[in-house]
């Protein structure tokens, strides 16, 4: 399989993970101690690194750094919008579809190198 197809749906996967470990607890348990959903957070980020951290390996091998990290902002936006529209009920607004936009710009001048430009 493509490296770069490998990198992003493994990306994809930790970021689902990510996700609810950083915001799901905003939902599920504000009303529990802050420990507990600290505790349970850790929980969920560890399946979440089990995913990432060869995700990163892999990608490091065709990519650099800045790019890898570029991808992960994508990535995250990806996840991050349909979970904050539809997990957690937020209407969404023209900033994401400005933020977007802006992280496009991103991946197009992180990879214009190698688009030969």
């Amino acid at each position: 399989m493509n490296k770069y197809f490998l990198t992003v749906g493994l990306l994809c996967l930790s970021n689902i993970f990510m996700t609810f470990a950083w915001y799901g607890h905003l939902k599920n348990l504000n009303n529990r101690p802050i420990l507990f959903a600290v505790i349970f957070s850790w929980g969920i980020a560890f399946f979440e690194y089990l995913i990432q951290v060869p995700a990163n390996r892999i990608g490091h091998q065709v990519m650099n750094i800045g790019q890898l990290k570029i991808i992960q902002e994508v990535v995250t936006l990806t996840i991050f919008f349909p979970f904050s529209f539809f997990y957690m009920k937020e209407k969404p607004s023209m900033d994401y579809l400005f933020a977007g936009i802006c992280i496009l710009m991103a991946v197009f001048f992180i990879f214009r190198s190698k688009l030969n430009m």
